[in-house]
């Protein structure tokens, strides 16, 4: 199978693309840079911008699968950068993708595209439609890219979604890192009760969700046209996990609290200062930061199971064990 990886460069997208690798697939990295580390196990690259996507057709033509996980991530920024990558560039792909003869589309999309602001206690995808109004443009654009991909689904153009959920691991560069340098700055407090119970997605889980689900995928199949969410399947109390991994790598667990009201406040009094002072960088709270950090957020994982036979690869345990060795190397530099 001749796979397109957009994003291979980053965390979910290298580990779909070494995965593919290793099992003898041919895989093109399509983004915006090399990355020497998957041409030495066998990958070759497609120099595109998705935001100017000259010679899409080329780097596409052959293929029988792309993996569309590139997308600009985080809770600040303009709607137009967020629109541009994440549904313009979408949008792209998936003419282009059509135009040339591919026949399948895994999206890596995100649960925070259904976040409506509440605990979402182990609900399946139909308890989850898209909420009216959103409070960051990240999950407003990433809602529509799904929309948009799902809308294309058609007998000879399989497409499908998933939509892992704080995935982690070695090598993360986002979720843990941030944990741990805010620990370190000591800015770092529980939200809310400290009770809400969240899904984890190892990096590897993740990846293995998205084979899975492209082998399962056709115009026929179960998960055709549809979206799925993707965790370890092993809800944690959010904070209970935070503090054991923090101490696994020697830092002190966190005890400050503040309400999630306070927090909805501060937010948005910080949100009004970045964008009156057009300063640089993320704030250090946001209402939508606030809400995800109290919440529940786990998720029925029954029709991944039964539509393409999700089954994750590394349990929770050995997954913690892994991050803890690798991060507790880091932890100074970070």
């Amino acid at each position: 199978m001749r796979a397109v990886v957009t994003g291979a460069g980053g965390f979910v997208g290298g580990a779909i693309a070494r995965q593919l690798l290793a099992r003898g697939d041919e895989v093109v990295a399509l983004a915006r840079g090399h990355y020497p580390s998957l041409e030495a196990l066998g990958a070759t690259s497609a120099q595109i911008d998705l935001t100017s996507p000259a010679g899409l057709d080329e780097a596409l033509t052959g293929a029988d699968v792309v993996f569309h996980v590139a997308a600009k991530t985080g809770v600040w920024g303009s709607r137009d950068a967020f629109w541009s990558i994440n549904v313009d560039g979408t949008q792209a792909l998936l003419d282009a993708a059509r135009r040339v003869g591919v026949g399948r589309f895994v999206f890596t999309s995100s649960p925070s595209a259904t976040f409506d602001g509440h605990d979402a206690d182990g609900v399946a995808e139909a308890d989850c439609p898209y909420p009216d109004r959103f409070e960051s443009f990240y999950p407003e654009s990433k809602a529509e890219a799904e929309r948009r991909v799902l809308a294309a689904n058609a007998q000879t153009f399989a497409t499908t979604a998933l939509r892992p959920h704080l995935v982690w691991g070695p090598g993360d560069p986002h979720l843990l890192p941030r944990v741990i340098a805010k620990r370190k700055q000591g800015r770092l407090a529980i939200v809310g009760a400290g009770q809400n119970r969240v899904d984890l997605t190892f990096v590897e889980n993740a990846a293995v969700a998205h084979l899975q689900a492209c082998d399962a995928l056709s115009g026929s199949s179960a998960n055709a046209g549809k979206a799925y969410f993707v965790t370890d399947g092993a809800p944690v109390v959010l904070w209970d996990w935070l503090n054991g991994f923090l101490e696994s790598v020697g830092l002190e667990p966190v005890q400050r609290r503040v309400s999630l009201s306070t927090a909805r406040k501060a937010g948005a009094v910080l949100e009004f200062v970045w964008r009156w002072l057009g300063l640089k960088g993320e704030p250090p709270m946001t209402r939508f930061i606030a809400s995800q950090l109290a919440t529940a957020h786990w998720y029925d994982l029954t029709a991944a199971k039964e539509d393409f036979g999700y089954t994750p690869l590394v349990s929770p345990e050995e997954g913690l064990e892994r991050a803890v060795v690798y991060f507790r190397e880091r932890v100074e530099e970070l």
